[in-house]
């Protein structure tokens, strides 16, 4: 496979904005090349650490397995207050969707998956899909900005004011001068409706940075609502970020895969 690296995808404040693309190895000589699914991957790190190099194991793993994987930036925390994060991660499905030919992938055929505050903006930006008030003013400003399914480890998905759970980095995100409802509308719970992608949610039942009843209320929430949901709960081991462990990393990568054939099926298995 092959690896494009520090690719400008947009704009964020007035910077470059950029990302690693993780390209499959080409089909075999004479079999019939169909467009690829791809998925953008959001890294975590409280929305104020980390960066896109933290997701290359995901982008070799899955995009071995024939995905087309774009590992992206967003502004952090301590740069830009919310909702740019979000406006950045919207930013980036919209590139994949209109450099799509160039990507060789299906622009229906596009996920995002996202860990720890990477899961909790893909959580957000598949329910806010094409919503003026949360688009921002990125590139590809026509070009929609909706997912086909959704990918999310231990994210936190409720917000409240001084909360138990990551109470001064959700303060630095937010801004002194946010409101109740300003930390509800930045919760995914509060996102979630009928036409929801499909969505699969992992966690470990020892997380102690982010509760697992998190997504417990999540998955509940998606059921009433009659989303296409699954929750894989992993019994100890490391607590957050538990597919750090090589073996969990790469189980959760074949869940991955298993998971977008099923939910985003090429056109032949769609029509079959």
């Amino acid at each position: 496979m092959s690896v494009e690296e520090d690719v400008v995808f947009g704009t964020g404040g007035g910077r470059d904005l950029k990302c690693d693309i993780y390209t499959p190895p080409p089909t075999a000589e004479g079999v019939s090349d169909v467009l690829r699914p791809g998925l953008l991957l959001v890294h975590g790190g409280a929305w104020k650490l980390g960066d896109r190099k933290q997701l290359k194991g995901y982008g070799f793993l899955i995009g071995r397995e024939g995905v087309v994987c774009v590992a992206s930036e967003y502004r952090l925390s301590e740069e830009a207050p919310w909702p740019a994060q979000l406006h950045d991660v919207k930013t980036a499905i919209r590139w994949m969707r209109a450099n799509a030919a160039r990507l060789g992938i299906d622009p229906n055929r596009i996920a995002i998956s996202g860990a720890s505050s990477g899961g909790h903006m893909g959580l957000i930006a598949a329910g806010t899909a094409n919503d003026p008030a949360w688009e921002g003013e990125g590139s590809n400003a026509g070009v929609g900005s909706q997912v086909a399914a959704v990918v999310s480890f231990y994210a936190p998905t409720e917000l409240v004011p001084g909360g138990p759970m990551l109470t001064e980095l959700t303060e630095l995100l937010m801004g002194p001068d946010a409101t109740e409802a300003d930390y509800a509308a930045a919760s995914p719970v509060n996102h979630i409706g009928a036409d929801y992608p499909p969505t699969m949610i992992l966690h470990s039942n020892i997380d102690d940075i982010v509760p697992p009843e998190q997504n417990q209320l999540l998955y509940r929430k998606m059921v009433d609502e009659g989303v296409i949901v699954e929750l894989h709960v992993y019994d100890g081991g490391q607590s957050h970020a538990f597919d750090a462990e090589p073996a969990l990393g790469r189980e959760s990568a074949l869940l991955i895969k298993s998971f977008l054939a099923r939910h985003m099926p090429a056109p032949e298995a769609r029509s079959a």
